[in-house]
């Protein structure tokens, strides 16, 4: 029984720790990452609350540091996701009912066990299995984590509390259900905040899950599943598989269960699912949420009039940090003619000072990208622009996998502003340039706009406030996150509300009311105090 309002004020955003010499957060991330090599894990899936083991198992390395074991997986198929379905369909009743006090303190409790006895330990797992630096662990596998987590429950507190007007003699009522059958979430491998974002959403709403994360990304989510176990979360709300997507993809939107999906990846698997679903639709209970958050070629536009030095802090960071392998990274930049050779000498400059290797030495600042797969794509993508007449590579290039998947820094200088990697996403440390009329900013909005079919972040450097106003009004649908002289990475949870449109997704804003609304089903409530007993109104009188 529930007695007075409930009360979830707007949170402030978890405080980012430095890890500089001398402090204790260093000293106990560095304890973290050798307790973690040391430790060999056998992971299992947990499906309605038990560890699953299939005997099937998959090494884990860093894709840093390949001679480095971290421990298995065990790999799952149909019958295991069968298993969850069913799992997650027995808990639903009960987990529905839960009190919203009961199911957002869960949420909090985890928040809080992740803020602190679990702090080093999130970033330890992010490093080693995603190769992420200190830092990049640090903003992602914790505050970001932390924010959704509580943001969320602050802003669904508020959805419940919106309730309709009623008229005299009448109650009206709003209830915010969950979603009839269940949820899927499917997570990446760059962000250990979205792998843990995109399950919970749901759940928080009163939704069963069964959530796949990327096989890259598995190190650190069975920790955060860990961590929800401990904070309360009742056996069979999130059930965690690991399995091939296609496998899932046949059994989950076959199912008549089935009640939507979160899904964060590649635009060309999205368009496939949402076919699929599409196809399946007179099979299911009721129509299911589609969302999705998928690909980017984020933009960085130069204006005759911005300061050089903004400008090329916002690409080493912008093109660089995670090695570009974010869907907001900035991975192609129009450059104005007067300011071209100046942005390009010093950021030549700067990227040549950039440290490369292991995660476990804080001062290096690139470190792997995530795969074999990965590094052949952009290693064949630098080779083209080598022998390619209408590009050039102004710094970097190297590619080395001998001891992991390392791709240096790499800018292409495009003379075609169509070439191809100004339109194609490669997720990888590469950046691609290109110089146009410093006069003819008109015409570079254009291109931007019209080079490709992406539309997540974008930015503008320009100290003419009238041009800045221009590009951002003619680039309104090119970049739901858009940034004026900053760079078109690291939105904040309850600062920017995350996500885009045309080719890369659904824009449904993670990070704000506009997600958890797609996790409800409304229903209106209408009691009347004085029924009528007669069916006449007072016009049908005779005078």
């Amino acid at each position: 029984m529930s007695f007075g309002n409930h009360s979830y004020p707007l949170p402030a955003n978890e405080p980012v720790l430095s890890y500089a010499p001398g402090t204790p957060e260093r000293d106990a991330l560095k304890a973290a990452l050798k307790e973690c090599k040391k430790t060999k894990l056998d992971i299992p899936m947990y499906i309605g609350g038990k560890e699953v083991r299939t005997g099937s198992k998959v090494e884990l390395r860093p894709p840093h540091d390949l001679k480095t074991l971290l421990g298995y997986y065990h790999k799952g198929g149909a019958a295991d996701i069968k298993n969850a379905i069913n799992a997650a369909l027995k808990a639903k009743e009960k987990w529905a009912a839960l009190s919203w006090d009961a199911r957002a303190h869960i949420f909090l409790k985890a928040a809080d066990l992740i803020s602190t006895k679990y702090r080093a330990m999130m970033n330890a797992t992010t490093m080693l299995g995603q190769s992420k630096n200190a830092f990049q662990a640090e903003i992602d596998a914790v505050c970001e984590l932390i924010d959704f987590l509580r943001f969320n429950v602050h802003f669904l507190n508020e959805i419940y509390s919106e309730q309709p007007i009623s008229s005299h003699g009448t109650k009206n009522r709003m209830e915010y259900r969950p979603l009839e059958g269940f949820v899927v979430a499917i997570t990446p491998f760059n962000f250990t905040s979205i792998g843990g974002n995109l399950p919970t959403a749901p759940a928080m709403c009163g939704n069963v899950v069964i959530w796949k994360p990327s096989h890259t990304q598995i190190y650190s989510a069975q920790l955060f599943m860990k961590i929800l176990k401990e904070a309360g979360l009742p056996d069979g709300v999130i059930n965690l598989v690991y399995v091939d997507g296609p496998v899932l993809g046949d059994v989950v939107f076959s199912h008549p269960d089935f009640g939507g999906i979160h899904f964060t990846g590649s635009t060309a698997v999205f368009k496939n699912m949402w076919k699929q679903i599409g196809e399946n639709t007179k099979i299911y209970k009721s129509y299911p949420r589609i969302v999705g958050e998928t690909g980017g070629k984020d933009f960085v536009l130069v204006h005759k009039s911005a300061d050089v030095d903004e400008v090329v802090a916002a690409l080493c960071r912008g093109a660089f940090e995670y090695q570009g392998q974010k869907c907001s990274a900035a991975s192609r930049a129009y450059f104005p003619s007067n300011l071209a050779p100046a942005i390009k000498k010093k950021l030549v400059s700067e990227i040549k000072t950039m440290k490369m290797g292991g995660v476990e030495d804080f001062t290096n600042f690139i470190n792997a990208v995530i795969d074999e797969k990965s590094f052949n794509k952009l290693e064949g993508y630098i080779k083209n622009a080598r022998k390619d007449k209408d590009a050039k590579i102004l710094v970097g290039g190297k590619c080395d996998k001998t001891n992991g998947y390392f791709i240096e820094p790499t800018v292409i200088e495009a003379k075609d502003p169509k070439y191809v990697t100004m339109h194609e996403e490669l997720f990888g440390p590469v950046l691609t340039v290109y110089t146009y009329d410093a006069e003819k900013f008109d015409d570079a909005i254009k291109l931007v706009d019209s080079t490709s079919p992406y539309a997540l972040t974008g930015a503008v450097f320009a100290k003419d406030p009238a041009a800045a106003q221009r590009a951002s009004t003619r680039l309104m649908n090119n970049a739901g996150n858009f940034y004026i002289n900053d760079k078109p990475t690291g939105a904040v949870v309850g600062q920017q509300p995350f996500g885009g449109a045309r080719g890369s997704g659904t824009n449904d804003k993670a990070g704000s009311k506009l997600n958890l609304y797609r996790w409800l089903s409304a229903r209106t409530i209408k009691e009347n105090f004085v029924p009528p007993v007669d069916y006449r109104y007072p016009y049908m009188q005779k005078p």
